[in-house]
């Protein structure tokens, strides 16, 4: 059997490992994103196999996302004003992001941070193997733009160690938020919840960076969790040393703003939440406020589902679920649900175009100059 024959029979178990270890990996990302862009020979069976993978898992999740894609008709029923606000938020969550890779790049001019994150976002939300050909775009669009490659592939690690993190430790830290039983339909009480849970996750991550024994616990823990559930692989036993010397990378990345960088990173993740707050109290919803989080929560982490780009179909029928778990009206949970969406996938997709061109029209313009 070759070997491009045994990854397609990976499970999807060892297919999300895999990610999660690659996404924690820039310079591996950035490697296997070039190739994906340049190789037409060994891999195009493999990429064959996962396009299909994509067909199906789209075909199997098309009833819930042309039903959202579907609702675009009814945003009339949403007063302007609440678009205006969610722009709003979801550029504070783009700005969180530029001022984290700014700190990760050492202060790289602030327009090539911004057409290179933009363009790599949009291509990793659209291509599959979003997040390695994403992050070789960026990697790419910086080097052009004269940051030294080191520095680059240094900063997009730190950047996806964080972001991806935060990902990972959002259900976590919401999920006590539930033994509360809260029967009230108040999103004020959702925006109180979210607001403790990120303030909690901006202290667990300063302590996670800043001292040993909490962060070879959790490494431990998952370690011990992972050995369990996956039973059938060799166990793991690195997990503790690699996560302290990944943190030490990162520190050293940052240096003395890392604290900064910790607040940025939840910032971005709160502002989505707000998002997501928004485009509820647009259609006029009062879901339970832990449902609420507990749901963004899932649509997180759906995102990071590598058998579609960004996550796409799987998000939108989660999100809708959960939703209406948390006590929305079918059709406000399926309006809200497209109207989060759009400012955070389907508008971010345009914003990469013109962030790339405009990268392009620059460089033929102006010579290739170290940043200041």
């Amino acid at each position: 059997m070759s070997a491009a024959g045994s990854r397609e029979r990976e499970s999807i178990g060892d297919r999300l490992e895999q990610a999660i270890s690659e996404r924690a990996d820039a310079e591996r990302e950035i490697e296997r994103g070039e190739q994906e862009t340049v190789s037409k020979g060994p891999s195009l069976r493999r990429t064959a196999f996962w396009l299909a993978v994509t067909g199906v898992s789209l075909y199997l999740v098309a009833p819930s996302l042309l039903d959202v894609l579907g609702s675009w008709r009814d945003l009339e029923r949403i007063d302007w004003i609440w678009f205006a606000v969610m722009l709003v938020l979801q550029v504070g969550a783009f700005a969180c992001i530029w001022v984290l890779q700014r700190m990760a790049l050492h202060r790289a001019r602030w327009r090539d941070v911004i057409e290179s994150q933009l363009a790599g976002n949009a291509l990793g939300k659209i291509a599959p193997a979003g997040g390695a050909i994403g992050a070789a775009l960026q990697y790419r669009m910086l080097v052009e733009s004269g940051l030294e490659r080191g520095r680059a592939v240094a900063g997009i690690t730190a950047v996806n160690l964080l972001t991806f993190a935060v990902v990972l430790a959002l259900p976590v830290l919401a999920l006590p938020s539930l033994l509360r039983g809260s029967v009230d339909r108040n999103l004020i009480e959702a925006t109180v919840i979210g607001v403790a849970v990120f303030v909690l996750l901006s202290a667990v991550g300063v302590a996670l960076l800043a001292f040993d024994r909490p962060l070879e616990l959790v490494g431990r823990t998952v370690q011990a969790i992972r050995n369990r559930l996956r039973r059938a692989s060799p166990p793991s036993r690195a997990l503790p040393a690699r996560l302290r010397v990944e943190r030490d990378k990162l520190l050293a990345t940052l240096g003395p703003q890392w604290k900064e960088a910790v607040v940025a990173t939840v910032g971005r993740w709160a502002f989505d939440y707000a998002t997501l707050l928004a485009a509820l109290a647009a259609v006029g919803s009062t879901p339970r406020p832990t449902l609420v989080l507990l749901a963004f929560c899932a649509a997180q982490v759906l995102a990071q589902i590598p058998v579609t780009p960004g996550g796409l179909g799987f998000v939108e029928a989660g999100l809708t679920a959960m939703l209406a778990l948390a006590g929305v009206g079918a059709g406000s949970a399926v309006l809200a649900t497209f109207a989060y969406r759009l400012f955070a996938y389907w508008l971010q997709l345009p914003a990469g175009l013109i962030g790339f061109i405009s990268h392009k029209r620059r460089g033929a313009r102006e010579p290739n100059a170290a940043p200041t």
